[in-house]
Parts: C-alpha cells; sequence; structure tokens
C-alpha cells in the first residue's frame, strides 16, 4: 500500500537548486536509505516527507491518518527538562505510545544512559541525539523519518538499533553513511544525483551493482547518440538543400540531437596524498594513566607508533577514545606518563567540534588559512583548485561558511586539515556527517598515505576498510591491542568471552563436584533422567534430523536467491539461526547420552 509520494518535486536553496521536477514514493514495509553527496538535499527531503518544509513546487500526498515520526540532525528539547521529562513531554499528545516511562528507562539503557535525572542543556551533542532517538522510537508509527541515527552510537549501541530497525514493523526513511548498516536493515536505496532521485530495489550492496549496471547503459546510449550525431553532422556539413519538408524535418532532428544533455559523470572527490617528511621518532607513549574523578579511562598505557602505522580505537561512548586521542594530540596532559613527539611530526588533528571554523569566513579564505598553494605528485595545486577537487565549485567559493551545511563544513574542515601536509593523521570520528563518495575517496587517499593514521570510528566498514590494528578500551582502565580491522577485532573478542565462559563454567563444575564428594552419602539412590530430560531424550534426535534439513533447505534456496539481496540476508540471518538451534541442541544431546550411559552402567 502506497503512505506517500511526491511529484514534480522542485526546491532551490540559495542559489542551488537542490530537487529538479522530480518524483518520490513510499510504500507499506519498505526500508528506504536516501544517499547521496552532502549539500545535495537529503535532509531537506526528509523535512518534507515530514511535513516541516514545504517544496518550491510540486504536489506531497500522504494517505489517510498517516502517522510519521521524525529524527532531526540536531534535535530540540526545553531547558530545565531533565532526559525522561524530554521524552514524555514529546510523546504525551501522541496516539500511539507504549507504556512510556518503563520503555523509555529499557532504551536509555541501552543507548548508555544509567541517570534519567540529568537535564538536557547539560548533555552533549551525541546523548542529545540518542535522547531524541529514544522518543522517536517509542511509538508504533507508520513511518520513521531519521536523518543520521548511527551518529554517536558505539557498535554495541548501533547493532541494537540495528536489530530494532530490521524488526519495525512499519517503513522506513533514513539517511546515514554507515555502509554495514545500510546493507542490514535496508531493503531499497534512493540516490539522490543532480537534483533527481534514483530508485533502487535493493540493499547498498545490490545498489552498488544495479547503479553500475545504469551507468554502462547510460554510456552505452551516449555512445550511440555521438555516432549518430557525427553521421548527421557529416550530412549537414555537405550543404544539404533544406527546401523540403523531408529535408527541413531531418535537420530538425539534427539539432535535436546535437542539443540534447549528455551524461553528466559524478564529481569525485580527488586528492593525491600529501605528507611531510616523518624523522625516525614519531609518537611514543610511555605509562600514560588518565582518569576524571573516580573514572579511570586508561592505566600505563605504553605503545610506539610506527611509520604507516594504521590505529582503529574502538570503546564505549564516554571510556576515553577521544581523550587518548587529545593526549596524542598534546591538547590534554595524562595523570601520569610521558608523551615524545618526534621533531619531523607534524600533526593533522579532525576533531568531532570543527574547532577552528568560523562561519563569516569565506569558504577560500578558510582553506588559505592552511596554505595558499600545496604540493603533490601533479606539482603545485591553489586552494581554488583543491577546493574544485573537493566538490566546492567556484560558485561556491566565495560564499561564507555559514551557507554550507553540517556534511560540507566536515568535508570542508578535513581539506583544510590535509592542506597543511600532515604526517600524523588523528581522525575522530571521520565517518560523521561525511557523505559515502568523500568516505570512498579519504579510504583511498589513506591507502597511499606515507604517515600514521590514528583513528577514532564505531564505523565498522570504515575500520575494516583503513585500519590494521585495534585499541579497544574494555574498561577500568584496560587498553587492549589487537591485530587487524573491526571483523578481526569482533572474532578475537568473541573468542575471549568464549573461553572465559567456558573456564567459569569448568570451576563451577569442579565446585559442585567437590561439594557433592563432601556431601555424606545417602544409601544406594540411584541416578534417573528427570521428568523434562526423559522427555527431551525421547525427541532430541528427530529434533536435530529436523534442524539439519532445515539447514539444508536454506543452502538451497540461499543459492537461488543470489541475485535478491533483500531475500538472501532473511536468509543468511535464518540460517545462522537455525545453525544456532542446531549447536544448542547437540550439546544437550551429548549432555543427555552420557547421562543415559551412567543410568545404563548402575
Amino acid at each position: 500500500m502506497n503512505l506517500l509520494t511526491i511529484e514534480h518535486l522542485t526546491k532551490s536553496y540559495t542559489e542551488r537548486l537542490l530537487f529538479d521536477d522530480t518524483s518520490f514514493s513510499i510504500n507499506e514495509g519498505e526500508k528506504i536509505g536516501l544517499i547521496g553527496i552532502n549539500g545535495t538535499g537529503k535532509s531537506t527531503l526528509l523535512k518534507i516527507v515530514a511535513g516541516l518544509e514545504e517544496p518550491d513546487s510540486g504536489s506531497v500526498v500522504k494517505g489517510r491518518n498517516l502517522d510519521i515520526r521524525f529524527l532531526s540532525q540536531n534535535p530540540e528539547f526545553h531547558e530545565g527538562d531533565t532526559i525522561l521529562e524530554s521524552i514524555i513531554r514529546d510523546l504525551k499528545d501522541h496516539e500511539h505510545v507504549w507504556d512510556a516511562e518503563s520503555q523509555a528507562k529499557s532504551m536509555l539503557t541501552k543507548l548508555g544512559f544509567t541517570d534519567f535525572d540529568i537535564k538536557v542543556e547539560t548533555l552533549s551533542g551525541g546523548q542529545r541525539k540518542r535522547v531524541a532517538l529514544v522518543s522517536v522510537l517509542l511509538t508504533t508509527t507508520d513511518l520513521l523519518v531519521l536523518d543520521e541515527p548511527t551518529n554517536h552510537l558505539d557498535s554495541g549501541m548501533a547493532d541494537w538499533l540495528e536489530d530494532y530497525l530490521k524488526r519495525f514493523k512499519g517503513a522506513i526513511l533514513m539517511v546515514t553513511h554507515d555502509r554495514y548498516f545500510l546493507d542490514s536493515v535496508t531493503n531499497r536505496i534512493v540516490e539522490l544525483d543532480k537534483g533527481k532521485l534514483y530508485s533502487y530495489q535493493a540493499n547498498y550492496a545490490g545498489y552498488l551493482a544495479l547503479k553500475a549496471e545504469r551507468l554502462d547503459m547510460e554510456i552505452a546510449s551516449e555512445r550511440k547518440r555521438q555516432s549518430i550525431l557525427r553521421v548527421e553532422l557529416e550530412w549537414m556539413q555537405r550543404g544539404a538543400r533544406a527546401r523540403s519538408t523531408k529535408q527541413k524535418a531531418h535537420i530538425q532532428r539534427y539539432e535535436a540531437l546535437r542539443d540534447q544533455k549528455g551524461i553528466e559523470f559524478d564529481q569525485t572527490v580527488e586528492l593525491d596524498s600529501v605528507a611531510s617528511r616523518l624523522g625516525r621518532t614519531t609518537v611514543e607513549l610511555e605509562g600514560i594513566t588518565k582518569a576524571y574523578g573516580d573514572k579511570l579511562l586508561m592505566k600505563d598505557f605504553n605503545y610506539i607508533f610506527l611509520k604507516n602505522d594504521r590505529i582503529g580505537i574502538i570503546g564505549p561512548n564516554g571510556s576515553g577514545k577521544s581523550t587518548l586521542m587529545k593526549i596524542i594530540a598534546g591538547w590534554v596532559m595524562p595523570d601520569e606518563g610521558t608523551l615524545t613527539v618526534g621533531q619531523t611530526v607534524k600533526m593533522g588533528y579532525f576533531s568531532q567540534e570543527n574547532e577552528d571554523m568560523d562561519n563569516s569566513l569565506k569558504v577560500i579564505d578558510y582553506i588559505r588559512g592552511a596554505a595558499e598553494y600545496v604540493k603533490t605528485n601533479e606539482g603545485s595545486i591553489s586552494a581554488s583548485q583543491m577546493l574544485e577537487r573537493f566538490l566546492f565549485p567556484s560558485s561556491v567559493q566565495y560564499t561564507t561558511l555559514d551557507k554550507l551545511s553540517g556534511g560540507e563544513k566536515r568535508r570542508l574542515y578535513l581539506l583544510r586539515i590535509l592542506m597543511e601536509a600532515p604526517n600524523v593523521l588523528l581522525l575522530d570520528e571521520p565517518t560523521n556527517d561525511l557523505d559515502i563518495q568523500t568516505l570512498t575517496i579519504l579510504e583511498d587517499y589513506l591507502d597511499s598515505f606515507p604517515g600514521i593514521v590514528i583513528t577514532v570510528s564505531h564505523d565498522r566498514y570504515f575500520l575494516d576498510r583503513v585500519v590494521r590494528r585495534i585499541f579497544a578500551f574494555e574498561g577500568q582502565g584496560k587498553v587492549t591491542q589487537y591485530e587487524g580491522g573491526f571483523t578481526d577485532y569482533q572474532a578475537a573478542w568473541e573468542a575471549k568471552v568464549s573461553e572465559a565462559d567456558g573456564e567459569t563454567a569448568e570451576k563451577k563444575d569442579a565446585a559442585e563436584a567437590e561439594k557433592k564428594s563432601n556431601e555424606k552419602p545417602r544409601g544406594d539412590k540411584k541416578l534417573k533422567f528427570s521428568y523434562k530430560e526423559q522427555k527431551d531424550w525421547e525427541t532430541i534426535e528427530d529434533d536435530i534430523a529436523a534442524l539439519e534439513d532445515k539447514i539444508s533447505d536454506l543452502d538451497i534456496q540461499i543459492e537461488q536467491q543470489a541475485s535478491n539481496y533483500s531475500r538472501l540476508n532473511e536468509l543468511m540471518e535464518e540460517k545462522t539461526e537455525q545453525e544456532h538451534l542446531l549447536e544448542e541442541k547437540m550439546e544437550r544431546w551429548m549432555y543427555l547420552n552420557d547421562l543415559a550411559e551412567q543410568i545404563a552402567n548402575q
């Protein structure tokens, strides 16, 4: 069923044409990821869908009684409210509310809050976003409209939100740059490109394949147009007489073909790797300890950074990741320990706060503040040329920073840091507010960057793509090193937890055995199945066989649905669940089988 339709949408912002007579619709059950370069109008489209902005022209038709909940990039609150009060206030007039207070507390806990009486004005930007997210999710709405819901979520929180949205019964329209999240949650990708909206019935991986097909078809069509145009041009140059109606029609066809708009290829962020020479001594941390009040963030942390190190720093929000970055940058002093920085080290710190941005500056002046020219493999490049490569055309370069979107400011801030030619790059949450295209080019840039890269990020894809070693904040001042990217860390961590659980179970079994050995004998009481054990023993082999058959059937379906990305994801998830059930059944069978043998041998 159709929930919402927008037709002939046109909308401008200052001199920019964001939407050029384009159309868009949302159907029941669709989970849509909206992607596109920053500044092209993604947030504006979300606001139009949510009814917070009107198009310049075109129509927005909504289904009767359509209920929409909207998460903005920068949520606003009533000053003086506590976290819980702000959520209850937001929900009190809403028709579809659960048992709000208890549900709110449960969700807030999952998103890292333990004190629900904190005043909203004391919260950081990331905390405010998470409180607003709880408020939006606490309804049985028809359509969720979410602007960057994954920003400021650590990996555990992102996993929880991912699972929640996959189970959500209504429709979703969201902007996020988390590619693993898009892949897992969405069943449709809509791309905003040059004022037009292109729809792909697939998750993110499927969109990449389908877009490549669309571009190939467009390139083939353009090649054919150019070929026909050459033939027509030769005919025109031979001086064809335009006296007959037939010849006049021929000329008109030629002119229409000539004036037809060719393919506009996407601009790409292009930047050669630029860095100053890095000497033998880089950055050395020795015995670093830091606490705030009673909260110990790190204790006796040691590391010597090597040339070309690629380090990812992960951990829960508030665990100390940004503090470690600031210690390395020299912005924060440790309580104990020493920081040694080599004479040739030139740091570039891409912080979360865009520290140096003065909104009254022109774009070109902001970049010239870092360097008028920069040396690349191609020679000397001016600030204006670098801005062109970073998707800031000449028409934008003389506007002030306050005219830019949040994502454009982040991209500009990144360019300024890279213009300074650092040899140690500190990237604190670089994936927040950067569009996917910019992230892809940044990742390519870092591949050839001849220096050290240290990044704090919750973006699992970015970590897998860029880093080769993980520093994990694990609480109580412990920072542990793991080799590889995020997926490697996750596997190592799960293995460690499993091993620890095994040791705990072993100790528990040993304690119970010791307790039993110390108990006085109670005569010749025989070992036997409990009622439940007996019932399980009678059916467990059939249960195992049924699960094995189910998994085999899923394998066949997975092969058949190889091109249907949405269905493939569902089948893979179901297979994982069935394999987990089978593993549990097998463990239960082993226990019952051992018990049956003991009973038989009494």
